[in-house]
């Protein structure tokens, strides 16, 4: 297996780790968040624990992807490839600011005599990482990455084409929410995030299974990966 193959497998794997962990933390952390009154239901913080590990493979993995896709990505765009790596390593820096959040809110919800008002800014600050992390900068990174893929054809292009549309939308569907257009966990916010959703999956199976295009190498003149 040559290097640029592993790495196909490497980033393909991390990309379907993301989805993985952000589905499973977003989900361990509903009875937490959702808590009437500050009132913990039975197991909540346990689950809350659990989501806060899950998103801490989710952080890793994020900016995993951008580690491992720059040795290729730099041969197309060295500038776009720096600002992608650079790109996750934000994204996953607000996605842990958001880990902190529901961890102090376990801690305080804990407490009997805890404030409501700590308890509502806590929240709060979950919601807002949650949409500045995994929708605007996911939305925009995934612009950059969706971009080099179509111009140098490391995937085909109906894959790259899902980043292209989703990101952008990902990212309007983010505004929206932000003044109040509808909810973050919504029918309408479901239906913005699925292009993306896509576009991972597609690219995570790719990638492994197939790797890189024939273009891959083409920036420094060496063969990349198998062909697409």
């Amino acid at each position: 297996m040559n290097p640029d193959r592993r790495t196909a497998v490497a980033a393909g794997s991390l990309f379907l780790l993301t989805e993985v962990a952000a589905i499973a933390g977003a989900v361990l952390y509903r009875p937490l968040l959702g808590a009437a009154d500050g009132r913990l239901a039975r197991g909540a913080d346990t689950q809350a624990l659990l989501g806060a590990l899950c998103e801490v493979v989710l952080v890793v993995a994020v900016a995993g992807t951008g580690a491992a896709l720059f040795p290729v990505l730099r041969r197309h765009g060295e500038g776009l490839a720096l600002g992608y790596a650079f790109g996750r390593l934000l994204e996953a820096a607000v996605i842990a600011l958001g880990i902190v959040a529901v961890l102090a809110l376990v801690t305080l919800r804990r407490d009997a005599g805890a404030s409501a008002a700590a308890d509502a800014v806590l929240v709060a600050l979950h919601d807002w990482t949650f949409l500045l992390g995994p929708n605007i900068a996911l939305g925009l990174n995934t612009v950059v990455l969706a971009y080099l893929a179509y111009r140098a054809r490391l995937v085909p292009r109906f894959i790259a084409v899902l980043g292209l549309i989703g990101g952008p939308l990902i990212c309007a569907s983010a505004v929206a929410v932000m003044f109040g257009a509808y909810a973050q966990l919504s029918v309408a916010g479901s239906v913005a995030a699925l292009p993306v959703f896509a576009w991972e999956l597609g690219l995570a199976g790719w990638l492994i299974a197939r790797g890189f295009g024939p273009g891959a190498g083409a920036g420094s003149g060496v063969k990349g990966g198998t062909a697409g």
